[in-house]
């Protein structure tokens, strides 16, 4: 396992206090704290069914809370829409990739940064218009690795490379919190490690918090853990303290042994 560095606490860019979910009765998240900081990778995990779903969907937005307050950057975003949350710089990937299978790896790319560049609602300019953006898309598929496959449509990317295409899309959103669904999901070996080390490097500049079931990734590269249990938060710390914690190993094997 590479040890995680410790050093000065850096800010916190999101925030959640109290954060409840309920749907027709039945409690999915109740009182959930979290801190997540920049320059810092935050794992959230839990056995299936424990709320990390749902929590991700009610700090995007994609959920209104039933009680709670998230902040964004000093920002209290709790009432706020999806559009807005993403445009303020809190951007997710999703578990499903969400790239145009059709595109090419640098067109995929181009398309993402029609937003940014305010391309997007200029509908009247030729595709030609979109040349101006080669530049930083190449910068992105470099960055990431990708530049072998550049002119590769995505439909062609073996899983890993579709995977990371998808980050390279949502990093031409330049956001300041990045936040992963199971990025690791039905990776092999050596893709694993691929996206490991491109979520590492990624995290230098920005906070990156992520639901992932594959643990040997989140001890390797997450500096803070939290495990959610039932909805509510079961433990919290480095992943040496929560995975020493009996009542996690119970929550996971159904056993303290």
């Amino acid at each position: 396992m590479t040890d995680v560095p410790h050093d000065d606490e850096p800010r916190v860019v999101l925030s959640a206090r109290g954060l409840g979910k309920d749907f027709s009765g039945f409690t999915a998240v109740n009182n959930v704290n979290l801190d997540v900081h920049h320059a810092r990778i935050h794992a959230l995990i839990g056995p299936n069914g424990a709320g990390k779903t749902t929590v991700f969907n009610l700090l995007t937005k994609f959920l209104q809370p039933t009680r709670g307050q998230i902040t964004l950057l000093g920002t209290d975003i709790t009432k706020m829409k999806p559009d807005a949350v993403a445009r303020m710089g809190l951007v997710r990937s999703f578990q499903i990739s969400a790239v145009f299978p059709h595109l090419t790896v640098l067109e995929n790319v181009r398309v993402a940064l029609q937003r940014p560049a305010e391309l997007h609602v200029q509908f009247w300019r030729s595709l030609g218009a979109l040349d101006v953006l080669n530049g930083r898309a190449e910068v992105l598929i470099d960055e990431l690795g990708l530049t072998p496959w550049r002119d590769v449509r995505a439909a062609d990317l073996s899983y890993g490379r579709k995977r990371v295409l998808e980050i390279a899309t949502t990093l031409a959103l330049d956001p300041q919190v990045l936040l992963l669904d199971e990025p690791m999901a039905g990776m092999g070996h050596e893709d694993v490690h691929t996206v490991a080390e491109i979520i590492r490097e990624v995290a230098r500049h920005r906070a990156v918090l992520m639901v992932e079931h594959n643990l040997s990734v989140v001890a390797d590269i997450c500096h803070h853990v939290t495990v959610l249990q039932r909805g509510e938060i079961l433990a919290e710390g480095d992943y040496a303290t929560v995975a020493a914690d009996p009542r996690v190993r119970t929550a996971y094997m159904g056993t303290e042994a």
